[in-house]
């Protein structure tokens, strides 16, 4: 199960989400409680064990603009987060840049990874970072295909039987471990991923963990 812990903006917060096993850190880079600078994003992925996925989140932008602060803020990957049409992701990947999409689901949403040029496509509620869940039976008839992540409302206390019902290839969190809103709650973080792991440990109990070269 690939965990990833978006929201991030103290050295603290970075330590906490790597020690506890995530795959992969957010840093949010447009207007929200969470938002850092490119430059504070580039300090603290600074930290990040190789190993690590660092993501520069981004949202409400042009993609021109979007690229400039994903390469000042030095992150490995770029999450649109939003509805952003195909072109948008285009001038991304002529960038060099890699790619995730974000969006939520509903009718008429594109859910093969890569369709975009996508590597990892994110379902998040409508409300991004509101920490607000979503009818996760939409998925009963809509299934996406590929490597996709599980968004919205999650928390310690639901992402096992989110996990269960949703079965998607990895989750991401962020306003579910927070003790405030944009403060990381370092217990939740911890919390969160062993929570995540024990619900997508495969049977017979081994741990298989996706890192960054997987994907």
């Amino acid at each position: 199960m690939f965990v990833k812990v978006c929201g991030l903006r103290t050295s603290a917060d970075v330590a906490t989400a790597t020690d506890s096993g995530a795959d992969a850190v957010g840093f949010v880079l447009t207007r929200s409680p969470r938002q850092v600078t490119a430059a504070g994003a580039r300090r603290l992925a600074a930290g990040v064990p190789g190993s690590v996925l660092t993501v520069g989140v981004l949202a409400g932008i042009e993609a021109a603009e979007a690229a400039r602060l994903a390469r000042e803020a030095g992150v490995d990957a770029i999450q649109l987060h939003g509805r952003y049409p195909r072109e948008a992701f285009a001038v991304l990947a002529a960038e060099g840049m890699r790619l995730i999409r974000a969006t939520p689901l509903e009718e008429g949403t594109e859910l093969t990874v890569g369709a975009y040029g996508e590597e990892l496509l994110l379902l998040d509620s409508p409300a991004a970072g509101s920490g607000q869940r979503w009818d996760l039976g939409l998925l009963g008839t809509s299934r996406p295909r590929g490597r996709w992540l599980l968004a919205g409302g999650l928390d310690p206390g639901n992402v096992g039987a989110a996990i269960a019902a949703a079965r998607p290839w990895g989750v991401d969190v962020s306003s579910g471990v927070e003790s405030a809103r944009g403060v990381k709650d370092h217990g939740l973080i911890r919390a969160f991923v062993a929570a995540a792991r024990a619900a997508g440990q495969p049977p017979g109990g081994r741990r298989g963990g996706h890192h960054q070269e997987e994907w």
